[in-house]
C-alpha cells in the first residue's frame, strides 16, 4: 500500500513538473530560508552533499551557492521532476530516490539537506535515523517540513461543515523537539508563510499547480456539493490561510 501511495505521490509532482516553479513561491521561500540556515556550516574542500526531495531544483541552486566546490547528489521521487532541473543545468548528480528509503549504506555525507519534502514520508522518526546514518562524524542535516498549524482556517471551514480536510496531520514545534532530542546539536523552530492568493478555489487550485493534491492516507474524497460548502465556509471566514514551516537540524556527532 505504501509503495502505491509513493507512485502516486511521484506521479502527482511529477504531472505539476513543467509549471511547478510558477505557483512555488512559498516553497522557494522556503528554501532560501533553510539555505541560509545551513549556510554558515563550514565544509571540508571535499565535501559531499546529499539532497532530498530536491524538485526542480529550487534549493539546490542555493547549495550550490553556498558551496560551489561541492559533490552534491540531489534526489527525488519524481523523474519528471528531475528532468526540470537537468535541464536547468545545474551542477548535480540527479537521481530518483526515495529519501525515506535511501539507497546509500554507509556514512558518506558531511550535510544532507531536504526543504519540504518530508511531510509525505510514512515514518519520520525512521527516516531520521537512516539519514542520521548516512553523515560522517561532525555532519549535519537541516532540513524544513509542515507544522501542524498549516492551512488551519482552511481546516477550520471544514470542521464548521461537519467534515474533514484531506491535509495530514503535521506534527507541531513541541513535537519535532522532542523527536530531534536525542541527536547532538538538535535545533527546531518555526515560520508562517501566508499564501499571496485568496479564497478556497484558489487553495485547491495551488495544491494541484505544485503536484500537493494527495490527500493523507485512507481518506474518501468530499462530494461536490459538500466541497462547494467548505469553500463557501472558507471564503466568507476571509479566505486566507499559511503555511506552517517547521525548520529542524541535527548532527552526527565527532
Amino acid at each position: 500500500m505504501q509503495m502505491m501511495r509513493k507512485a502516486q505521490i511521484g506521479a502527482a509532482f511529477g504531472a505539476a513538473a513543467d509549471h511547478y516553479e510558477a505557483c512555488a513561491s512559498v516553497q522557494r521561500d522556503v528554501a532560501l530560508h533553510l539555505a541560509q540556515m545551513a549556510s554558515p556550516l563550514r565544509l571540508p574542500d571535499d565535501a559531499r552533499i546529499l539532497e532530498i526531495g530536491c524538485g526542480t531544483g529550487l534549493l539546490t541552486r542555493e547549495i550550490r551557492k553556498c558551496w560551489p566546490g561541492a559533490t552534491l547528489i540531489a534526489t527525488d521521487i519524481s523523474d519528471d521532476m528531475l528532468q526540470i532541473a537537468r535541464r536547468s543545468g545545474l551542477d548535480a548528480d540527479f537521481m530518483v530516490m526515495d529519501g525515506e528509503a535511501p539507497t546509500f549504506d554507509a556514512p558518506s555525507f558531511d550535510l544532507i539537506l531536504s526543504s519540504l519534502t518530508f511531510q509525505w514520508f510514512t515514518d519520520l522518526p525512521g527516516a531520521l535515523m537512516r539519514l542520521h546514518g548516512l553523515l560522517k562524524p561532525g555532519g549535519s542535516l537541516s532540513f524544513s517540513t509542515m507544522g501542524s498549524e498549516s492551512f488551519a482556517r482552511w481546516r477550520e471551514a471544514h470542521d464548521s461543515c461537519a467534515e474533514t480536510a484531506g491535509i495530514a496531520s503535521y506534527p507541531t514545534l513541541d513535537e519535532l523537539r522532542t523527536l530531534l532530542a536525542p541527536y547532538p546539536d538538535a535545533f527546531a523552530r518555526d515560520e508562517h508563510h501566508p499564501l499571496p492568493n485568496s479564497g478556497g478555489a484558489a487553495l485547491i487550485h495551488h495544491f494541484r499547480s505544485i503536484g500537493a493534491q494527495v490527500p493523507r492516507d485512507g481518506y474518501r474524497p468530499l462530494s461536490p456539493a459538500a466541497l462547494r460548502r467548505v469553500i463557501r465556509a472558507f471564503d466568507l471566514a476571509g479566505g486566507e490561510t499559511s503555511y506552517h514551516v517547521l525548520y529542524g537540524r541535527i548532527t552526527h556527532a565527532d
